[in-house]
């Protein structure tokens, strides 16, 4: 299977794995930190306000005043908002981890056959293969790095990176010689000059990014940074506090 495309099977199953629902759940609660939450202006307001909600439900109860009912409605709801908030964004992370992880290990499972000066070839991990290394690639090998064809035409899968069903024709010079690692050859059989070295090809810079993403914020989050610290507290308590 190409490496790219057993992402689709990672995302699919994302949900029903119990890794990284349990560690989902965990670091929903982990993430209540006020160091943590401080980094998303929204959820920081939400969560004091479940914090003061919470307080003033247990002067409340103690003191036999205010509608209870109503109070713990309203506690109940901001604490669900915020720790839903913090799983689905550790469920994302979750998932962004085991989708490198398979990109990485499918990396180095991706065996290349690079032809020597002398004229044969020898079969070594794509990840030893170094920028202007010559390789072979015969019908169901995967290519083994970004690189261009020298020599030959074939028929390339390119499905698991460009969403296109239909396969393409690679061929030597032109505009259609640059190959991407990670795609398989349907037939015939090509010859390749690599042209990148490890770290730097298409399978590395979608590790990279897999890894490095960060939640988008909204406009209203963007916005919200805005609002001075000392006024987030009066203006949550002013929004849920309830008599």
């Amino acid at each position: 299977m190409d490496p790219v495309a057993q992402i689709g099977q990672i995302r699919r199953k994302s949900l029903a794995d119990s890794a990284i629902l349990s560690r989902a759940v965990v670091d929903s609660f982990r993430k209540l930190n006020p160091r943590t939450m401080v980094k998303n202006p929204v959820m920081f307001v939400v969560e004091v306000g479940a914090v003061l909600t919470t307080i003033q439900l247990g002067w409340n109860v103690f003191h036999h005043a205010g509608q209870f009912g109503f109070g713990l409605q309203i506690t109940l709801w901001l604490w669900f908002t915020v720790l839903f908030a913090n799983f689905a964004e550790a469920m994302a992370e979750g998932r962004g981890k085991a989708q490198a992880d398979t990109l990485r290990k499918a990396r180095a499972e991706t065996q290349a056959h690079r032809r020597l000066t002398s004229g044969n070839t020898e079969c070594v991990p794509s990840s030893k293969l170094r920028s202007g290394d010559i390789v072979v690639v015969a019908a169901g090998d995967l290519i083994p790095g970004d690189g261009e064809v020298i020599e030959g035409v074939a028929s390339v899968d390119e499905s698991a990176i460009t969403g296109e069903s239909a396969p393409v024709i690679r061929e030597s010079g032109g505009d259609r010689s640059a190959v991407t690692g990670g795609t398989r050859v349907l037939s015939d059989e090509i010859k390749g000059r690599i042209t990148s070295n490890p770290g730097e090809t298409f399978l590395d810079r979608m590790i990279k990014l897999l890894e490095g993403a960060s939640p988008q914020k909204t406009p209203n989050e963007g916005r919200s940074r805005f609002i001075p610290a000392r006024r987030r507290p009066f203006s949550c308590w002013s929004r849920f506090s309830f008599a």
